[in-house]
């Protein structure tokens, strides 16, 4: 089955490249972007100001190929790919949340961003912590290693191959 999305707009970031950007939004505290929506979309804007958190789905436009084991930036180990949050996936889907600083018109101002600038948005929903946070959650393999991930940025081997 064939699907296709269209962006709703741009995340400007200040990474331009993979290379010292954060591997999520833990490790970008106070990193500030803007989501710069399409005018066509600012009027699903509305009510959007009282919520401190947002849900960002993005494209990984970067991105090429993929492989179903990955060493991730974590562990030394091959882990199969969906047990990761790497950004090569059959479908380049990357997602975000990210604190809502204010919204000027079709631009939300945000903070803890770790995507890189030009990267395409494909949705926005709010975080709700009542639908969102669960306190039994588990991190699998994750769990000894998950406290550092704050300090690391982007290496080397999820750069695009040549």
């Amino acid at each position: 089955m064939r699907i296709s999305f269209t962006a709703i707009g741009i995340i400007q970031t200040p990474f331009t490249d993979i290379a010292g950007m954060p591997i999520q939004p833990s490790g970008a505290t106070n990193v500030p972007g803007q989501l710069v929506l399409d005018a066509q979309y600012e009027e699903g804007l509305a009510d959007l100001n009282g919520f401190s958190h947002l849900i960002l789905l993005y494209h990984f436009h970067l991105s090429k190929g993929y492989s179903l084991t990955v060493k991730p930036f974590l562990d030394t180990v091959e882990r199969g790919l969906f047990s990761t949050r790497a950004p090569r996936r059959p479908n380049p889907i990357g997602l975000s949340i990210v604190r809502l600083d204010r919204i000027d018109g079709c631009i939300l101002h945000v903070l803890d961003v770790d995507m890189l600038d030009g990267t395409p948005l494909l949705d926005i929903k709010p975080y709700v912590p009542t639908f969102d946070m669960r306190s039994d959650a588990r991190a699998g393999w994750l769990e000894q290693s998950q406290e550092r991930s704050a300090s690391l940025k982007s290496d080397q081997r999820f750069r695009e191959k040549k």
